[in-house]
């Protein structure tokens, strides 16, 4: 009991100091703010305990800030403090840190961003997520480049992103992703979709079609992502994919009941995919639930409780998700605005 204590406690300390919280998101200078979460969790692998992933973790500690410089000029970082430094660089536990500008239907932005691949799942934070399928378990999500995006509509935008590939390494920096994603609200109906080309090795790509589809009626949520994979050579169209669904039910804004299913293949016979490896055909499914007890603009703090189970084959032994894998998660989550400073 003593570490859901701490997190009531520390969630109850939050009111540091603050500066007109009804302010406008887009009137202010500077917004910081620490997100957190702790867990326990549990892992058995044919009924044994694998006793590595079982126990108390901290999983998050980040710190964010984010404001407008100008009417047009707007900044975000993103640092996460228990995120190993893989390049013995301080910019790897950096998820993003960029500036965006805004002229009229236009925005440009630059820096280290979120790679724009499409679907749900890979679009909501890590601080929210309790179990992943496999090409999301693996795929390095912020790279450093650029993107220019239109708005079509008020409910429609394009955007364009040049950056650096996901498959990068210490020894070859020099290779490149391409990415073309579009944003759409229409109704219950809401879309993630890109098509992208990824460089895995210099002068050979990966190319992804990613749809994420999200219906919304009154109190039920369904997110259904569809990614192909393809590259030179291969069949192109469901020998290596992912399909993911998550399905919700929030009664009130304190509640959310929900049950995930992810299904990931690849029978490409290439070695092209390096997150969902050839041989790979991997099935998951569970459910859980989440508890808000309440919802501030300066902290909001959460409980969560949630159960999966995998089977099939992973030819990535190093993943946590394995045949006859089980895993389960309880834990909280905490997010605490520290500052908040507007624009005179």
């Amino acid at each position: 009991m003593r570490p859901l204590f701490f997190a009531l406690a520390l969630a109850a300390s939050a009111n540091i100091i603050h500066a007109d919280d009804n302010a406008n998101i887009d009137e202010k200078l500077l917004n910081l703010r620490i997100e957190t979460r702790v867990d326990w969790e549990g892992a058995w692998l044919d009924g044994d305990v694998e006793k590595d992933n079982t126990g108390f973790a901290g999983k998050f500690l980040n710190l964010r800030l984010d404001g407008n410089l100008t009417d047009n000029l707007s900044y975000s970082w993103r640092q996460r403090f228990n995120k190993p430094h893989k390049d013995a660089s301080f910019f790897d536990a950096t998820d993003w840190i960029y500036l965006n500008y805004n002229l009229d239907n236009w925005s440009f932005a630059g820096g280290k961003q979120v790679v724009a691949i499409g679907g749900w799942e890979y679009d909501r934070p890590p601080i929210d997520h309790y179990v992943y399928s496999v090409f999301c378990y693996n795929v390095r999500c912020y790279g450093l480049g650029a993107s220019i995006g239109r708005k079509l509509s008020t409910n429609d935008k394009l955007t364009f992103q040049f950056c650096q590939s996901p498959f990068f390494t210490s020894e070859n920096r020099n290779l490149y992703g391409y990415n073309l994603m579009w944003n759409g609200s229409h109704g219950f109906f809401d879309a993630i979709y890109s098509v992208n080309m990824m460089e895995y090795l210099p002068g050979r790509f990966i190319n992804y079609i990613s749809l994420g589809n999200k219906f919304t009626f009154d109190k039920v949520a369904l997110e259904l992502d569809v990614m192909n994979r393809a590259s030179s050579h291969q069949t192109f169209f469901l020998k290596d994919m992912s399909v993911i669904a998550d399905l919700a039910y929030s009664p009130n804004g304190n509640w959310k009941v929900f049950g995930k299913f992810s299904y990931d293949v690849n029978k490409s016979g290439t070695d092209a995919d390096l997150y969902v490896l050839n041989g790979t055909e991997m099935k998951m499914a569970g459910a859980g639930v989440e508890f808000t007890p309440f919802i501030h603009p300066r902290h909001t703090l959460r409980f969560h409780a949630a159960a999966f189970y995998s089977w099939g084959t992973n030819t990535n032994t190093s993943n946590l998700m394995q045949n006859k894998t089980m895993m389960a998660t309880a834990g909280v989550t905490w997010y605490m605005n520290l500052l908040s400073l507007k624009r005179k």
